[in-house]
C-alpha cells in the first residue's frame, strides 16, 4: 500500500506538472486570440462610427457629398500611385543589382577565357604527345614521376577551367532572363503608373468642382461662419464618439501620455499659418490646433505610440486620422491627401500615417493638428520639445 501510495503521488505531481506546462503553453496562443478578437471588435466599432458619419455628411449637404466622394476617391488614387511608385523604385533597384551582377560575372568569364586560350595555346605548343616525350626522356625515374603528377595537375585544372567557363556561361544566361522579366515588370508598371496619373488627374478635377461649389455657397460672412461652427462641433462630436468607444481598449505605452509634456516633436515641418486659440477669418470662431503649411505628399509622423481611432474623411477637415494615446489624450491630423493606416492599427513615435494634402476644401497643401484631452482642445505648442514651426 506504501508502494502504491508513493507511486499514486508520483502520478499527481507528474500530471499536475504536465498541465501546468501544458497553460504556459497554451496561454501565448489564447493571449493572441483574444487580442485578435478585441482588435476586431475595435475595428468593427470604428467602421459603424465612419459609416454614421458618413451618412450624417450625405443627409445634411450634397455639395459635402460630392467634396467627399471626389477627395475619397483622389486618396485612393494617390495611394495606389504610390503603391506603383514604390515597386517601380524596387524593380529599377532589382536591374540596377543585376546589371552589376552581369558586369561581375561577364569580366569573371573573359577572364577564365583568357586563362584557358593560354593553357590551350601552350598545350598545342608542346604538342599532342607529351606523354609519350615524358616517357622517352633521359630523366630519372622519381623527375618522371613528379613530372607525371604534374602532367596530371595540369589536366585537372584545364577541366576545371573548363568547367568554371560553362558554369559562368549558364548563370550569364540566367542573368539574361531574369533581366528581361525585370524589363517587362518595369514596363507594366510604368504603363500601370501613367494610367493611375490619368485617373488621379480626373479625380482632382471632380475635386475642385465639388470645391467651388461649396465656396459658392457661402456669400456672405455668416455663411461662412456658420459652415466653421457646424464643422467645429462635427468634429468635436467625432471626438467624444470615439473617446467612449477607446475607453474599453487601453493604450500600452512605454510612459503615459500625460508625461510627455514639452517632449514632442511636430508631425511635419511647415510654416504656421493657423495658430491655436486665434480668430479663423473675421468671425468668432477659433482655431484649436495649428495650421502647419507643407509641400503635399509629404509624410505626416505620429507624435507618439497609439492606435488609430478613426481614418476616414470628415467635412471642415477632409482626409483625416485620429490616434488615441491611452489616458484620455488624442492627437488629431487633417486635410490629408492619403490615409496609409487603418483603424485599430497601432502606430509608434515618428511613423508616417498620412500624405500632407489640401483636402476638406483647403486653398494650400498644409497639415491641421490638434491634440485633445477627453475631447477637449489642447495647445499643441506645450506638448512640442522644440524646432515650432515659423510664422
Amino acid at each position: 500500500m506504501r508502494w502504491q501510495g508513493s507511486w499514486l503521488g508520483r502520478v499527481v505531481r507528474w500530471a499536475a506538472l504536465a498541465l501546468t506546462v501544458l497553460g504556459v503553453s497554451l496561454a501565448p496562443a489564447q493571449d493572441r486570440r483574444e487580442s485578435q478578437a478585441a482588435l476586431d471588435a475595435i475595428r468593427k466599432e470604428i467602421k459603424a462610427l465612419e459609416a454614421r458619419v458618413a451618412s450624417e455628411t450625405t443627409r445634411r449637404d450634397d455639395n459635402a457629398r460630392a467634396l467627399r466622394g471626389a477627395e475619397l476617391q483622389t486618396a485612393a488614387a494617390t495611394r495606389e500611385l504610390n503603391g506603383i511608385r514604390e515597386r517601380l523604385r524596387a524593380e529599377q533597384g532589382a536591374r540596377r543589382d543585376l546589371g552589376r551582377e552581369t558586369d561581375r560575372a561577364s569580366a569573371k568569364l573573359a577572364a577564365e577565357r583568357a586563362a584557358l586560350g593560354r593553357q590551350v595555346r601552350a598545350s598545342y605548343m608542346a604538342g599532342r604527345d607529351e606523354l609519350f616525350k615524358l616517357l622517352l626522356s633521359q630523366e630519372s625515374p622519381a623527375t618522371l614521376g613528379r613530372m607525371l603528377v604534374y602532367f596530371d595537375y595540369y589536366n585537372r585544372a584545364r577541366t576545371t577551367r573548363i568547367a568554371a567557363v560553362a558554369a559562368d556561361l549558364g548563370k550569364l544566361a540566367d542573368l539574361a532572363t531574369e533581366t528581361g522579366r525585370v524589363e517587362q515588370e518595369l514596363a507594366a508598371l510604368e504603363q500601370s503608373q501613367r494610367r493611375q496619373v490619368a485617373a488621379l488627374a480626373r479625380s482632382r478635377d471632380q475635386r475642385q468642382a465639388a470645391v467651388a461649389a461649396l465656396d459658392a455657397e457661402l456669400r456672405d460672412d455668416s455663411a461662412a461662419v456658420a459652415k466653421l461652427r457646424g464643422e467645429e462641433q462635427r468634429l468635436a462630436d467625432l471626438v467624444t464618439r470615439l473617446t467612449e468607444l477607446m475607453a474599453g481598449f487601453p493604450v500600452d505605452a512605454d510612459e503615459p501620455f500625460a508625461r510627455l509634456k514639452g517632449k514632442l516633436a511636430w508631425p511635419v515641418q511647415g510654416r504656421l499659418a493657423g495658430e491655436y486659440g486665434q480668430p479663423r477669418g473675421s468671425g468668432p470662431v477659433r482655431w484649436n490646433g495649428v495650421l502647419l503649411e507643407a509641400a503635399a505628399g509629404t509624410p505626416v509622423r505620429a507624435v507618439y505610440h497609439g492606435r488609430v481611432a478613426f481614418a476616414d474623411w470628415l467635412q471642415g477637415v477632409g482626409l483625416l486620422v485620429i490616434v488615441d494615446h491611452g489616458g484620455g489624450y488624442m492627437s488629431l491630423y487633417g486635410h490629408n491627401e492619403a490615409l496609409l493606416k487603418e483603424p485599430g492599427d497601432w502606430v509608434e513615435p515618428g511613423e508616417a500615417i498620412a500624405q500632407v494634402g489640401d483636402t476638406g476644401g483647403q486653398a494650400r497643401p498644409g497639415l491641421y493638428f490638434e491634440i485633445r484631452y477627453n475631447g477637449d482642445p489642447v495647445d499643441p505648442h506645450t506638448w512640442i520639445a522644440r524646432n515650432a514651426p515659423s510664422r
